[in-house]
């Protein structure tokens, strides 16, 4: 694949990101994983770090998921939880990330007898160290799991309640197909009377009947995935009009067959139709790749320009739940960089 010119590679390191479709379980590196398994005395499958690598080969959703759920096993303590949140904010830092909204998935945890508490606190102690640390802002968003019934679902959003002022939105993820929002309407509507925002996966493997639930049904504010909204071009103009985001995970969909080859990906198509498309990474520690690798895979891969480049870090700050102030204020230093490139370019 065609190298970034020295141009393009320096607006992508000076551009300020923001992260909003990131499972931090899917942030759980081998290295890591083998030291808390070790620290929980907890046996691997994969016991080395090169062995857990060389596992990470999918051809779908679910032999992800498979692993996915077990390298989650070893996360016990909420020390555990706070090194993994950590160690991902570490990264963000470095790739000039000052937001994140991070989904966390209780219902993979409590199961296996780990409290609500234990997780969150983790997780929440990360968060607010690194905004000290690094001044990255974040959102909580509690994901709960398709696959299994809304009635476990709704339990978690009751264990969930104490610690309301900690999460700002509900989501939905884990396997698509089979499992439509309509499922969990109930629950969505009563985390909106509880003041939460609604986000949810759809559109990635599911039909795009899915992203109408989630919009009609569950009053998502914003779309996770929804790359085959352009099989629905009613559908198209309706996320245009109301300017619904996406949060498109480019490697993501490469490593999961959504698409065969990045050339072959549609988010160019998805931003040349005035969508509100973002970039994110999804599992970035199962995929190959953080957020900054996602924006250059797509750049070599489709050919995005200085102005592409911006506007979908653009529509990430405008997609994501930060004050308007936040975001104009990021606008404006966007549009700086951008005429400071396009200046460069010219000499």
């Amino acid at each position: 694949m065609t190298p970034l010119s020295d141009n393009l590679e320096v607006l992508l390191a000076q551009l300020p990101k923001v992260e909003l479709h990131l499972h931090i379980e899917g942030t759980l590196e081998p290295e890591l994983m083998v030291e808390i398994a070790r620290r929980n005395h907890i046996p691997l499958q994969f016991p080395t770090v090169d062995a857990l690598r060389d596992a990470y080969n999918f051809h779908n959703l679910q032999s992800f998921l498979d692993i996915y759920y077990e390298g989650a096993q070893v996360l016990r303590h909420e020390q555990d939880f706070y090194d993994l949140t950590r160690a991902y904010l570490d990264r963000m830092a470095a790739e000039n990330v000052r937001h994140v909204e991070i989904f966390f998935d209780p219902q993979t945890h409590t199961e296996r007898g780990v409290s609500f508490e234990t997780v969150i606190k983790g997780i929440h102690r990360a968060l607010s160290d690194s905004q000290s640390l690094y001044g990255i802002s974040s959102r909580l968003i509690l994901c709960f799991l398709r696959h299994l019934s809304e009635a476990d679902a709704m339990r978690t959003l009751e264990q969930a309640l104490p610690y309301k002022q900690w999460i700002t939105a509900v989501g939905l993820d884990s396997s698509e197909v089979g499992h439509p929002p309509e499922k969990f309407k109930t629950v969505f509507d009563r985390a909106r009377n509880e003041g939460l925002l609604t986000v949810a996966h759809a559109g990635e493997e599911g039909p795009p009947e899915y992203i109408w639930q989630a919009l009609d049904l569950l009053h998502v504010k914003r779309i996770d995935h929804g790359v085959r909204c352009l099989e629905d071009p009613a559908l198209v103009e309706r996320l245009k009009r109301e300017r619904i985001p996406l949060t498109v995970c480019p490697l993501s969909n490469i490593k999961l067959r959504v698409f065969d080859e990045m050339t072959q990906h549609n988010l160019k198509t998805l931003l040349d139709k005035g969508l509100c498309v973002t970039v994110n990474s999804d599992d970035p520690a199962y995929f190959g790749g953080y957020l900054t690798e996602n924006y250059r895979a797509v750049c070599q891969a489709l050919g995005l320009n200085a102005q592409q480049l911006v506007q979908l870090a653009k529509n990430g700050f405008e997609a994501s739940f930060i004050p308007q102030a936040d975001k104009q204020r990021f606008y404006d230093e966007l549009d700086r960089l951008l005429a400071q490139s396009a200046s460069q370019a010219i000499r």
